[in-house]
């Protein structure tokens, strides 16, 4: 059975659990009528207003060259551009609803435009994530995968797509910064209902962090601080191996609900976690590394060759989406993983570079994120021509 037909009937069997909730829309449910309104927004539209799209006009269009001849409606202003420094909000949604699908195309250095959602009146953000980590696609332009799953997918070439819901009861408000020392472009549209949420709904939270490199010994924090009630949804990993030979031994656990020196749940290695095995079929051919990549519908792994990246003899991606098996937390949650090595004699602690995005559904409020690090710390470096 090919690929196509395994992602269908995934999607089938997913979508037919999945209608006892009020946002639905499962196959089983589509036909049915509600209250929900469905609105847009994108550059053509920044307010998501009912008849409010495509209004911009050859004066203050992106596109106005492209379209002079054609005039207004006639894709004018199809994108942003957004200063050095600047903070630009690409979205403002008073009242209540679901974010129920985004899709952008960002150009620039993506972990140097810093995606920021808001919920109701918070001042402190839930998701605070570069844009390409956030869609799972960490290593910069041109080194996009291929993610066909549930939650993300990424298309040729830089097609970002999230399908997360995201409900927010009184107001949302979702930026994006750009810390380079350029201008970048962002193609965007963020796809919404408006409808009724319950009290008590939790909201959607996203958190990246990065070391580089990690001291020996030391076990990498996915995410630590998270306070109060709620699931556990998905982890995205970006590894840069600094040795060759397998990278991928370490352990996962998740420490919930007052764990301290032992976890509840410790996997058995990198590669276990995302759903792989043997080193996604590492194999060594005249002097370099292959491996096997994949794209399913909960899990993936990726292999970057960008011989331009700085100090890695190998650069992967890999993603875990927890959707038929959220990670369920009373009180807190934290989760580390190990950066280990499989060599003849044993273990071997590595010193490798670990970037990581951790999602999850939580009752507010939710504890203040740590400091976003530096540009220097955030930027993957680059081979200087």
């Amino acid at each position: 059975m090919n690929n196509s037909k395994l992602f269908f009937i995934g999607i089938l069997f997913l979508l037919s659990f999945s209608d006892s909730y009020s946002q639905s829309t499962s196959l089983k449910s589509l036909y049915k009528l509600s209250g929900a309104k469905s609105r847009s927004i994108s550059p053509e539209n920044f307010t998501g207003e009912k008849g409010k799209g495509g209004m911009a006009t050859l004066e203050e269009g992106t596109a106005a060259k492209q379209a002079r001849e054609l005039g207004q409606g006639w894709k004018v202003n199809p994108y942003i551009r957004i200063s050095p420094g600047e903070t630009f909000t690409l979205g403002e949604i008073d009242g209540s609803g679901i974010i129920n699908h985004i899709w952008m195309t960002p150009a620039g250095e993506y972990r140097l435009m810093i995606l920021r959602f808001y919920w109701d009146d918070e001042t402190e953000p839930s998701v605070e994530v570069p844009v390409g980590d956030f869609f799972a696609a960490g290593w910069g332009m041109k080194n996009e995968p291929l993610i066909s799953s549930l939650a993300v997918c990424v298309n040729p070439r830089s097609g970002f797509n999230s399908y997360w819901q995201m409900p927010f009861r009184k107001k949302c408000r979702i930026t994006m910064e750009n810390q380079s020392e350029k201008g970048v472009s962002l193609y965007y549209q963020i796809d919404y209902s408006l409808e009724s949420v319950k009290e008590n709904t939790p909201y959607f939270h996203a958190q990246f962090r990065r070391v580089n490199k990690l001291s020996y010994k030391e076990v990498y924090t996915i995410v630590d601080g998270i306070k109060g009630k709620g699931n556990y949804v998905g982890t995205y990993l970006a590894h840069g191996a600094r040795q060759s030979g397998w990278w991928g031994e370490g352990e996962v656990k998740f420490y919930m609900d007052g764990d301290k020196d032992f976890p509840t749940i410790c996997g058995t290695g990198e590669e276990d976690y995302f759903c792989g095995s043997y080193g996604y079929n590492d194999r060594e051919v005249n002097g370099e590394m292959f491996y096997t990549s994949f794209s399913s519908l909960y899990t993936g792994f990726y292999d970057v060759k960008d011989s331009k990246i700085d100090g890695f003899v190998g650069i992967f991606g890999q993603y875990r989406w927890h959707i038929t098996d959220p990670v369920r937390f009373e009180k807190d949650l934290r989760i580390t993983i190990q950066s280990l090595a499989w060599r003849s004699e044993g273990y071997l602690p590595l010193q490798d570079d670990l970037a990581s995005v951790a999602y999850w559904y939580q009752l507010e409020p939710h504890n203040p994120f740590p400091d976003l690090l530096s540009k220097e710390n955030l930027t993957i470096k680059k081979e200087k021509k």
